[in-house]
């Protein structure tokens, strides 16, 4: 596990020792990985509660700005992710893991505690600390698991984010009904204060460094350009795409990204080398990636929007299921997404990830172009989700895997850091794309919601599709061997010559 940056940029440690490499599971190590898979169906979680929970936030605040409880989660997950990839590269993985869902646990007390909406507000935003868990998990996994259990782990603790749709709906309606909405939010602070003491007990830290100091300018400047952006995304079709505000912030988030790539150029330490950023396995994974959980996140509005409307209103698609009736639909999608990263876990010491990651981009692109086609039946609109949960999930046990082949394990959690990136920014556009699509195609108007037509819920499906077929084109161009690499001592140095070849079968 001693391994150094060309140059000797990286310093191990033994305080905590890892597992024996050749080791298998043990109690210990079991209970280890369910917490950190529990941990991410949390974050999985956070989306879908507190959008069930919005509409009685927003009554008893009375504000029109509960949109912003989204909004601001996703802002502080996305800033956050470059610098807490940094400093888990330098100070320890676990560490920053601990340090994330403690204050994700802060934020949501904060918010159940709120007298008032700007506090609830920041107490939930500080909750979106839990969104940089993903890759802090995995590139974990990855340092301190047994060789052989790490391709299973990092693919089901990613890809089984999915299966908390299924109860999720149920326990916030519980919850919601018996002790209102405040109970969400202690409901976060209980698990989150559990999982962070049985992480810290059965789970080791990570003896891998990065020997290097955090640039604090270009944390500034990467930050403002993507909080810029994904403001100017998310308000967007509210404010207007011509509106000053709208087009304020997304030209200052431009320039500010420009200007932080500028930095990066010039200064030896930046917070993300562009080196990183250059290197084609470690690009063309995240491009995939966030076109892949982009997709999911068009998906994952479409479907209930076709088969909640009503049959009867003979716009030649619907079901009239209720939200509970829609359950026929999420909880297969949902296992199929856990049985895709299962399928990945099992094949990825006898295949390229690569091939997976084509794969199942693949499988999604084939489902998502025949609901296009065709999304009158609910036989067939069953097996087609199953098929986009297989694919989907595929994508996202993939992304781990390929992102562990593709550099060394001290630069794990800042590699991890840019897919997180495109994993937030990505699924921020689609389904604005896909709305805007929609509604050139309004059928009918029931008491004031927009029903669509046929040929605009096509549309839909057809544009979420066009999304999977880039993350396929990007799989695509992942090279067949990949050579894991670190970064040059030196600015002129060229990517170590002794970079351990990775193979595709």
């Amino acid at each position: 596990m001693d391994s150094v940056v060309p140059g000797g940029n990286a310093t191990p440690t033994t305080d905590d020792p890892t597992p024996d490499a050749g080791g298998g599971w043990t109690p210990r190590l079991v209970v280890s990985f369910a917490s950190m898979a529990f941990l991410l169906q949390m974050l999985a979680c956070a989306y879908l509660m507190i959008s069930i929970a919005l509409p009685g936030i927003s009554a008893h605040f009375h504000t029109t700005q509960g949109v912003w409880l989204v909004t601001a989660f996703l802002l502080v997950g996305s800033i956050a992710s470059p610098i807490l990839g940094k400093l888990a590269d330098t100070h320890g993985k676990r560490l920053m893991l601990l340090w994330c869902v403690g204050l994700s646990a802060v934020g949501a007390l904060l918010a159940a505690l709120a007298p008032s909406f700007p506090l609830l507000l920041i107490g939930w935003s500080l909750t979106g600390m839990l969104s940089p868990c993903v890759f802090l998990v995995y590139s974990l996994i990855r340092d301190v698991y047994p060789a052989r259990t790490v391709p299973m782990a990092v693919s089901v603790s990613t890809a089984g984010m999915g299966l908390i749709a299924v109860p999720a709906p149920f326990l916030t309606g519980w919850l919601l009904d018996n002790f209102g909405f405040r109970s969400i939010f202690w409901f976060f602070v209980v698990v989150l204060t559990l999982l962070v003491a049985v992480i810290r007990f059965t789970t080791s830290e990570s003896p891998v460094r990065l020997r290097s100091r955090i640039d604090l300018i270009g944390a500034l400047l990467l930050s403002l350009g993507l909080g810029g952006l994904l403001v100017g995304i998310s308000f967007g079709p509210m404010w207007g795409w011509t509106a000053p505000a709208t087009l304020g912030y997304l030209l200052g988030g431009i320039a500010f990204l420009v200007a932080w790539y500028a930095s990066a150029l010039k200064i030896r330490e930046p917070l993300i080398d562009p080196v990183i950023l250059e290197m084609r396995p470690v690009a063309m994974t995240s491009i995939s990636s966030g076109m892949c959980y982009g997709a999911l996140a068009a998906f994952s509005i479409l479907l209930p929007t076709m088969t909640m409307t009503p049959s009867e209103l003979g716009l030649g698609y619907g079901f009239g299921v209720s939200a509970t009736g829609y359950a026929l639909f999420q909880t297969p999608q949902g296992i199929a997404t856990l049985l895709g990263g299962v399928v990945v876990g099992a094949l990825a010491t006898r295949m390229s990830p690569k091939k997976l990651m084509v794969a199942g981009m693949s499988l999604m692109t084939i489902a998502l172009l025949m609901f296009a086609v065709t999304h009158d039946s609910k036989i067939l609109v069953v097996l087609l989700a199953v098929l986009v949960g297989i694919g989907g999930g595929m994508g996202y046990a993939a992304t781990p895997n390929l992102l562990i082949a593709s550099v060394r394990p001290e630069l794990q959690a800042t590699t991890g850091a840019i897919a997180s990136t495109a994993g937030n920014v990505v699924p921020a556009i689609v389904p604005i794309v896909v709305f805007a699509a929609l509604n050139s195609h309004v059928a009918m108007s029931v008491d004031g919601a927009m029903l669509y037509s046929s040929t605009g819920i096509a549309l839909g499906f057809a544009i979420t599709a066009v999304v999977a077929v880039i993350g396929v084109i990007a799989a695509l161009a992942i090279p067949n061997t990949i050579r894991q690499q670190g970064l040059p001592t030196h600015e002129d140095d060229p990517v170590a010559e002794d970079a351990v070849r990775v193979t595709a079968h």
